[in-house]
């Protein structure tokens, strides 16, 4: 199909931009050697924008990143308004300004160099320039949203920690505004928290009654007391294990001394001691021998010159006395009615005794459910028939009352069994389990400020990633502007050496 000459003018030449310096090559409006030519030119404007005019527009021109060729024709216009007094006769002006820029101008319009730096410059922007410049935006946003995630992580670990410790805390039964010295006021508060627990054991005796009176039932009249220290508690109190051991008052008690384990520092450091350095004094006789005999040490030993045989060894002779070996007892002899030592702590302060009044009162709690799982069974003709000679004590229960014991036992043995109760005893066998204790919850709070920092540093590195955005942005605006000025420049450019046909330069997505 031919196209008619006056349609042939409309059609546009479309050209791709990354091909576009070889497109102008092949067709013979550049030269393969631009480069070098190039070259030659940037040297010249290095040297003429040395001495130019005070000029506004030319300060905003010389201000950019790149001077091309179209901003040396501006120049020129700029010039010859400035330059006018050096006009001659013949048009032509004797300033060494004004020779210099049309000297590079007509240097560009030879071979059109200007035309190919013009394309190199508008592909190395599309290429290159541009996209770089959109990724580092990109990587900047990623940057700030993975930053923002980790600062909430923080936030939030931070939180937690918080609540753990606060509820480790409460597990302890303290506020945790001072771990260490509320610890040890728990403690001091103990004695007075297992006298009411020795108190409260005086509710059991009908349950150690009832108790003794089916063991008895059942092994044919036994005559062993049951759970012997939980009756003992239940009549006269948390007393001291002397009492229980011995059946007697002791006259004086003698707590053992408690030891009070000093609050470690903040801060390691190290305690050298006091050393002081004395400088020896060494006479000119024992520096020329060498200094070996300065001083003598004292080791505390006497050799005393004994009679010897030959040899040189002393044997004995051999009629030596009896030896006597005297054996000293370890301590003192206590006195008659003193509890000291482990004997003056109370039945619950001890371990031993401690367990063995909760074991007790575990062995009461099973026989009394197992007790009230009986009676609440329906009843078969053997249990009746056991039960038809036992004691009116054991025929007269009911399950309801069977069930109050329950109860009774159940919540004196659940106000020995809590949390807070078994680390007081802890604390109360080993004062250096408050140290670990303290240190243990401290490191959660550490650990949260260590979270809270980290969030501040992730809220800083956000914050630089969007200056570093914020500067990023006007740069690509104004690049993306030059090379939509630039692809103008140069379709406009090629279409006058086509009779004014539309190109377009393809590929160019800004």
């Amino acid at each position: 199909m031919q196209v008619a000459p006056q349609d042939y003018q409309n059609v546009p030449i479309d050209i791709q931009t990354g091909k576009l310096l070889d497109w102008l090559v092949d067709r013979r409006h550049c030269n393969l050697k631009w480069q070098s030519q190039v070259l030659a030119i940037r040297e010249k404007i290095n040297a003429a924008i040395q001495d130019m005019p005070e000029n506004e527009e030319i300060k905003q021109l010389l201000a950019g990143a790149y001077l091309h060729y179209f901003h040396c024709l501006r120049i020129v216009e700029i010039l010859k308004g400035t330059e006018a007094s050096t006009k001659n006769l013949f048009g032509r002006y004797s300033s060494q300004r004004m020779k210099d820029w049309q000297e590079i101008v007509s240097l560009y319009e030879k071979e059109n160099t200007y035309l190919a730096e013009l394309s190199s410059l508008l592909v190395r922007s599309i290429s290159y320039e541009i996209p770089s410049l959109k990724k580092q935006i990109s990587r900047c946003q990623q940057a700030q949203q993975d930053f923002a995630r980790r600062e909430e992580e923080c936030q939030l670990g931070a939180a937690e920690l918080r609540e753990r410790f606060f509820a480790s805390c409460k597990q302890y039964g303290i506020t945790g505004d001072n771990v260490r010295q509320e610890l040890l006021a728990l403690v001091k508060d103990l004695p007075s928290l297992l006298s009411e627990i020795g108190a409260g054991a005086s509710a059991l005796s009908e349950a150690i009654e009832l108790y003794q009176a089916c063991v008895e039932f059942v092994c044919e009249s036994s005559a062993e007391l049951v759970v012997p220290l939980l009756r003992h508690v239940g009549k006269r109190g948390n007393t001291t294990v002397y009492e229980w051991r011995t059946g007697l008052q002791p006259l004086r008690v003698e707590r053992p001394v408690v030891e009070e384990v000093p609050e470690q520092p903040k801060e390691d450091t190290i305690d050298w001691g006091d050393f002081t350095l004395e400088p020896t004094s060494v006479d000119d006789g024992t520096a020329a021998d060498g200094g070996a005999q300065g001083e003598e040490i004292d080791w505390g030993i006497t050799l005393e010159p004994g009679p010897q045989q030959d040899d040189g060894i002393d044997w004995g002779d051999g009629e030596s006395e009896e030896v006597q070996i005297t054996v000293l007892e370890a301590g003192t002899e206590v006195p008659e009615g003193v509890a000291c030592g482990s004997d003056a702590l109370t039945l619950l302060e001890n371990t031993e005794t401690r367990s063995q009044f909760i074991d007790e009162l575990m062995e009461l709690e099973l026989f009394l459910s197992q007790r009230l799982v009986e009676m609440e069974e329906e009843a078969d003709i053997v249990a009746i028939s056991q039960f038809q000679l036992a004691p009116a004590v054991l025929q007269g229960q009911t399950s309801a009352h069977v069930g109050s014991l329950l109860a009774t036992t159940r919540a004196l043995l659940g106000q020995l069994c809590t949390r807070s109760m078994q680390h007081l005893f802890m604390i109360l066998a080993s004062p250096r389990y408050v140290d670990r204790v303290s240190e243990l919850l401290r490191q959660k709070l550490k650990q949260a400020e260590l979270l809270l920092a980290k969030k501040e540093v992730m809220s800083q590195k956000r914050q630089e990633a969007l200056a570093e955005q914020g500067a990023l942005e006007p740069k690509l605006d104004r690049l993306l502007e030059k090379t939509k000025e630039l692809q103008k420049l140069i379709e406009a450019d090629i279409s006058k050496r086509y009779s004014g046909r539309p190109v377009n330069l393809m590929g160019v997505s800004l």
